[in-house]
């Protein structure tokens, strides 16, 4: 079977005009026949077949009868003989070399001067592949895949003698056979094939002076975001890099995508389940009210040990809601702590503290960012050395204060105004505290040291706040994931005068209220929430009182314990002894 290939005249093809280098019938191929002394442009067909058919090639078409008279089609008159006639009734095939010399069924041979042996008298005229006057093949031999021959003309193997064609040389020029020029509008036999452009108007969108303007403003703006998002991210204060980036975010006005990103990866706690740590508590460290009734009968200082507390979850395990002593002073019990398990999520716990405050002194402290160091405040936003001889504890305070819906005082300076009916924790300068509603149960006085306000009351009068279990989000904070089961923390202040301080890794705001109550707690408010921020932490200083060590409450929770030890960047509260 022939293959169709571009021809070198212009025009159109001719109806019904047969493919290339191939013959109907009896009559030769429609050009260039080869025998051994080979012809440019002559077709050979059987004896006195009439070629003029094929003229455009310009070629006369010839048998061994018709040498010598020129047929129309504007081929010169050639007197060569030749043993290479073509025969009828054979299929041709194009470029087919199969042997030295041997006779061809009408094969036409587009080459130029210089070729294979038995067409060395030719006389190289290669005008068909060079005037365009529709002599020759315009076909291009440096792409075997465009013919489909799937060789190029340099293949020695497709002659079968082991010679390349004409010495090896490639047809790329003119008169060295069919690498000629092209014809008008043909793209040339060498040029390499054009490329396509992609996205051309996207290139010449950006090359327009608004857009590269723009686009560099962009660049820059995103530099900026870059290098500041990174700086808060990498900062040293003990809150890791989410925790970080999440304050940025929101300092940046990206609250709501700090939400939504939370929300996406929030996962509620499994339900049910065994504590990760034991709750026992240490051998001589266990306390009760039985303990407190001889002690009285004995010293002038009467202890407060508050009762053994219920379990949340039914029935309590070895440890559970037992007080244990981990701060005295002048050998009195000033901080006690226990632990009870979640109601639901009985494998998450939650820690507990109370503070004697005969005993100790609380002491507020601001943050690097949130007051922030405008001011000078009059006190560090740290425990420096030197100034840890005494310290017995460190907890968080509340929410940044542009969501805390209230004001900060110390030392006579604000950060904000204090809101009425807030809920507001207030440091006097004798050391002591009071929880309450602001405007209601304090106003500002000359006695009050220090103010931190957050939401409203969550525990007011022993009883938990109607709405904690509804609009949780609006009410009580954005949490991560907008779950409602997360950490959360709070303080609260007893009857009698004790501070307790409570958090859990899977509380609501409800839950945190039962817990306060359940502690004692008959006025209270929720602090800080999501894990980042919450922490409690007491200090041992058995060994080095000057610095002593810090041990977290519960030994879940994510921040340092030493992270007070450096410059914080939220607000917290130090209690030391009196």
């Amino acid at each position: 079977m022939s293959r169709r290939v571009p021809r070198g005249g212009p025009g159109p093809e001719w109806p019904n005009e047969p493919d290339d280098g191939q013959a109907y019938g009896d009559q030769g191929a429609q050009h260039n026949g080869y025998g051994p002394g080979g012809y440019n442009g002559n077709g050979h067909g059987a004896p006195g077949q009439d070629q003029q058919q094929y003229g455009q090639y310009g070629g006369p078409g010839r048998g061994p009868a018709d040498y010598g008279r020129q047929q129309p089609g504007g081929g010169q008159r050639q007197p060569y003989g030749g043993q290479g006639q073509g025969y009828g009734n054979q299929p041709t095939q194009t470029f087919n070399y199969q042997g030295r010399g041997g006779a061809y069924q009408g094969n036409g041979d587009p080459r130029g001067a210089g070729g294979y042996d038995g067409y060395d008298g030719y006389d190289g005229d290669s005008r068909g592949y060079r005037d365009g006057r529709g002599q020759g093949n315009m076909r291009r031999y440096e792409d075997p895949q465009r013919y489909g021959d799937g060789q190029r003309y340099e293949d020695p193997q497709q002659y079968g003698d082991g010679q390349r064609y004409g010495g090896g040389r490639r047809y790329q020029g003119p008169g060295q056979g069919p690498g000629g020029p092209a014809f008008p509008g043909e793209p040339s036999p060498d040029a390499a094939p054009a490329r396509k452009v992609r996205l051309r108007g996207t290139r010449r969108f950006f090359r327009r002076r608004p857009v590269r303007i723009a686009s560099a403003v962009i660049a820059v703006f995103l530099v900026f975001v870059m290098f500041s998002a990174g700086q808060a991210a990498f900062r040293s204060n003990g809150q890791g890099m989410s925790a970080n980036l999440a304050e940025w975010a929101r300092d940046h006005y990206l609250g709501p995508v700090v939400t939504f990103g939370e929300w996406l990866s929030y996962n509620p706690p499994p339900k049910g389940g065994k504590p990760s740590f034991s709750l026992a508590v240490p051998s001589g460290e266990a306390l009760s009210s039985g303990t407190a009734a001889k002690t009285r009968a004995k010293n002038a200082f009467t202890p407060d040990i508050p009762a053994t507390l219920k379990s949340l979850a039914g029935s309590p395990i070895a440890g559970e809601g037992q007080w244990r002593v981990v701060e005295k002073v002048g050998g009195q019990p000033a901080m006690l702590t226990t632990f009870l398990r979640d109601a639901t999520y009985t494998s998450q716990v939650n820690g507990i503290a109370s503070i004697d405050q005969r005993l100790v002194k609380f002491s507020l402290r601001p943050g690097t960012e949130d007051p922030g160091t405008s001011q000078a405040w009059g006190v560090p936003s740290y425990i420096p050395a030197g100034k840890r001889a005494g310290l017995l504890a460190t907890f968080n305070g509340g929410f940044k204060l542009d969501s805390a819906g209230g004001g900060f005082y110390l030392n006579g300076l604000y950060h904000g105004s204090l809101v009425k009916g807030t809920a507001s924790v207030v440091y006097y300068k004798n050391g002591t505290l009071k929880i309450g509603e602001w405007g209601r149960d304090f106003t500002m006085s000359s006695s009050v040291a220090g103010v931190r306000q957050n939401l409203r009351l969550l525990v007011d009068h022993g009883k938990v706040a109607a709405d904690a279990s509804s609009n949780v989000m609006s009410n009580w904070g954005a949490t991560l994931g907008g779950g409602y089961y997360v950490w959360r923390s709070g303080i609260g202040i007893t009857k009698d005068g004790r501070v307790v301080y409570v958090y859990g890794s899977a509380l609501n705001a409800q839950d945190l209220g039962l817990l306060l109550q359940r502690a004692g707690a008959v006025e209270g408010m929720q602090m800080d929430i999501n894990p980042a921020w919450m922490k409690f932490d007491y200090y041992q200083a058995k060994t080095s009182p000057a610095n002593p060590v810090p041990v977290p409450l519960l030994p879940t929770q994510q921040p340092s314990p030493y992270s007070y030890y450096t410059p914080s960047t939220r607000d917290f509260t130090a209690v030391y002894a009196r």
